[in-house]
């Protein structure tokens, strides 16, 4: 097997002065065939109560992307200071507003060729897969709480966003199927978080047309010559269809808004100089050999290390996730989605389409949610324990104080 599951704290990093205000561990756990696919994560213990606060997995999107992203530019308690883009190694400063505040995480490389996650057996190993995600992450879940008895207690929740929101649904009815059947050690879930999660790609898409009229993209005019010609529908356009084929090629630069398709859904670096950056400042970092050695990483097992891998084939082989939130309202689990009200990818208009389908009724009505007199975004409640808010962009980078009073709010149970 050669590399068996092995465990780090990490107490320095490259390009962060001093030691670690937080505690770090890194390390590998094998799933699947032989425990042939060697997963890698990144855990931060919560800097309030360990013991009792809720315990996350957080999967990025892609697929394809490193949950270092999460880490560095969402809900971590690092990030690249952004002026540091000279020659030296980037450097790291604290945040003030990660989730490892009041929350444990464990930011999961899935799945294998995702960042430092690889396999022993590369010819082997199976074609990655949203349904094989759901299989390999609650396997991963129960090796890592086996070696983490401590956290057994703890609400756990399983979160990402963007492309996770595929998987995430599934991989909560995999859970909570397994405590079903008794396998150990039993995971204390209690619910799931879901950031601009795509949903189903057509829907997605339809409804970008919609959103580009409500966000004063595309004129009145435009908007209802092609709500006409095409009926609604702007993804499987009918070839016979000229007038609307020909609107949508003229009026529109459909590209940008019914691209990118859906590889690209957490990836929209083309467009965004500030994912640009990103992209380049944690590639540089990850690439550097001293932070692989603070890391830990296997050597030689990953060659150059990308934010979202350019080279993973994927099988998309859940077409829709509503059928999993269904089933996972059902079992009682309590949700939080959240969708940035300027986000093209995933358009909350999608969003909430797909959520009124579960038809469940209203307990909390649209009402603005507030912080220090201020509107973050829009929020309503459902009886299936689902909150829904709206607020900032497609990922958390652009608003992370809101984001992590939102989250705060929810986590501990309060109205947002």
């Amino acid at each position: 097997m050669g590399h068996s599951d092995s465990v780090s704290i990490i107490r320095y990093l490259p390009g962060f002065e001093g030691p670690l205000p937080f505690e770090l561990e890194t390390g590998y756990i094998g799933v699947g065939e032989a425990e042939e696919e060697q997963l890698f994560y990144y855990f931060i213990k919560s800097e309030r109560n360990p013991e009792e606060d809720p315990l996350l997995v957080w999967l990025s999107g892609g697929p394809g992307c490193s949950s270092l992203s999460g880490l560095l530019f969402e809900i971590g308690p690092v990030t690249f200071k952004i002026e540091s883009c000279n020659g030296d190694i980037p450097s790291l400063v604290s945040t003030t507003y990660s989730w490892t505040k009041v929350a444990n995480i464990i930011y999961l490389d899935q799945p294998v060729g995702t960042g430092f996650s690889y396999s022993t057996n590369p010819l082997a190993s199976d074609i990655p897969s949203d349904t094989g995600s759901a299989k390999r992450v609650p396997e991963f879940l129960r090796k890592w709480l086996a070696k983490h008895p401590e956290f057994l207690s703890n609400p756990f929740y399983v979160t990402g966003n963007s492309y996770a929101g595929k998987v995430v649904p599934a991989i909560v009815q995999e859970i909570s199927n397994g405590n079903g059947l008794c396998f150990k050690p039993q995971i204390n879930l209690q619910g799931y978080v879901l950031g601009d999660p795509l949903t189903d790609l057509d829907n997605n898409r339809n409804l970008r047309i919609p959103y580009a009229r409500g966000m004063a993209l595309i004129s009145e005019e435009l908007y209802e010559s092609l709500r006409r010609s095409c009926r609604g529908n702007y993804v499987k356009m009918d070839p016979l269809n000229t007038e609307c084929l020909r609107l949508c090629i003229s009026g529109i630069d459909a590209t940008y808004i019914l691209g990118p398709n859906y590889k690209d859904a957490s990836n929209p670096s083309e467009t965004n100089p500030f994912a640009h950056l990103i992209s380049q400042l944690s590639n540089r970092w990850a690439n550097e050999e001293s932070v692989r050695r603070a890391l830990q990483v296997h050597k030689g097992t990953v060659g150059k290390w990308f934010r979202c891998s350019q080279k993973l084939t994927y099988k998309f082989d859940v077409i829709s996730s509503v059928p999993y939130h269904k089933k996972n309202s059902i079992r009682g689990y309590r949700s939080l989605i959240f969708s940035g009200d300027q986000d093209m990818v995933v358009p909350f208009l999608a969003t909430q389409d797909w959520i009124r389908s579960l038809n469940y009724s209203i307990v909390d009505q649209w009402r603005p949610w507030m912080i220090q007199n201020q509107v973050a975004g829009y929020t309503r409640t459902y009886a299936n324990k689902m909150t829904f808010a709206t607020g900032g962009g497609h990922t958390m980078v652009y608003k992370p104080e809101e984001y992590y009073v939102m989250f705060k709010r929810w986590i501990s149970g309060q109205p947002l």
